[in-house]
């Protein structure tokens, strides 16, 4: 059975340090894992996820990232694989070079560009269920960026697998789904939250039994922040909850500024003011303006991070 107690409830899907050539720089890539662990910034960090760009990258670039991280701090903390492509095929055989490596669990999105329909989602997962069975696997729920969205009588026929053991929702867009998932998974099915916005509000559906934690890009900066707002919420201190979900809103919103829907780019940003090398984005990304910089900066003043 899943432990999601393993896992802890901050879950970093680690950005993706490039360089000035738009290769992956090894180096940053490392300094930044090492970075989020010593300073408690993570329980676990997510490889290879929509935060580390994972779209724009190579298959043997994935599988290099897996191995910097896990040579880097895969002995201090859990590591979860992004093994989703656009195809059941590619997933399928990285999803198979993840476990090879020693990977225990994997996040797998929904195939993007091809918006399948639900008896296409459920065929796509359950091949890869059935081809890797001694790996655990997450759905990855989110439509922003796939074009179609995991129904919970989906969910729930996936779930009837031994190795689907929970699924990470993107949760702004459909915040009751939450509920929709749980009512149809067992009780030992976990969701994860994957939206900064909308922790507590997990939480506030599934209680502490049946919700993970949270899947958090903000987590690179503010990862001790968000454990205490889980704790305070879990506590019963919801008013002294809410009004830190309500601190960390501004901060989260700023970094999706003029339209920007991937808000990684602006997160190399911020780090980079906390005197953090995270690279820079893969085109067609790109970094932010010195416009929207300043923004950045004003907002991590604001929530006290400057």
């Amino acid at each position: 059975m899943f432990d999601k107690t393993k896992y802890g409830r901050i879950l970093v899907p680690i950005l993706t340090p490039y360089a000035a050539d738009q290769s992956v720089d090894h180096a940053a890539l490392k300094s930044l894992a090492t970075y989020l662990i010593d300073n408690k910034m993570a329980d676990s960090l997510v490889l290879s996820g929509t935060t580390g760009e994972f779209h724009t990258q190579l298959f043997a670039e994935r599988v290099a990232i897996f191995e910097t991280v896990k040579a880097a701090v895969g002995g201090r903390v859990p590591l979860v694989a992004g093994v989703g492509c656009a195809s059941t095929m590619e997933t399928i055989a990285l999803a198979k070079k993840a476990l090879e490596m020693g990977f225990e669990t994997a996040m797998i999105v929904a195939p993007y560009y091809t918006k399948p329909a639900q008896q296409e989602l459920y065929a796509h997962y359950a091949e890869i269920a059935k081809a890797v069975p001694a790996l655990d696997i997450l759905v990855y729920n989110i439509p922003i960026f796939t074009g179609v969205n995991i129904d919970p009588a989906t969910l729930g026929a996936l779930a009837k697998f031994p190795n689907v053991v929970g699924v990470k929702e993107e949760a702004e867009l459909n915040p009751k789904q939450i509920t929709g998932f749980l009512n149809a998974t067992p009780e030992s099915f976990i969701i994860y939250n994957g939206d900064d916005t909308m922790i507590l509000e997990a939480y506030a559906q599934g209680g502490d039994a049946r919700i993970g934690g949270v899947i958090s890009g903000a987590s690179h900066a503010v990862g001790p922040y968000v454990r205490k707002m889980i704790e305070t919420f879990l506590a019963g201190k919801i008013a002294e909850a809410a009004a830190m979900q309500r601190k960390l809103y501004p901060l989260l919103k700023i970094m999706g500024q003029n339209g920007r829907t991937n808000p990684a780019p602006l997160w190399k940003d911020a780090m980079k003011l906390l005197g953090v090398n995270a690279g820079i984005p893969r085109r067609p990304l790109t970094p932010g303006t010195p416009e929207e910089i300043a923004e950045v900066r004003k907002a991590m003043v604001t929530f006290g991070l400057l």
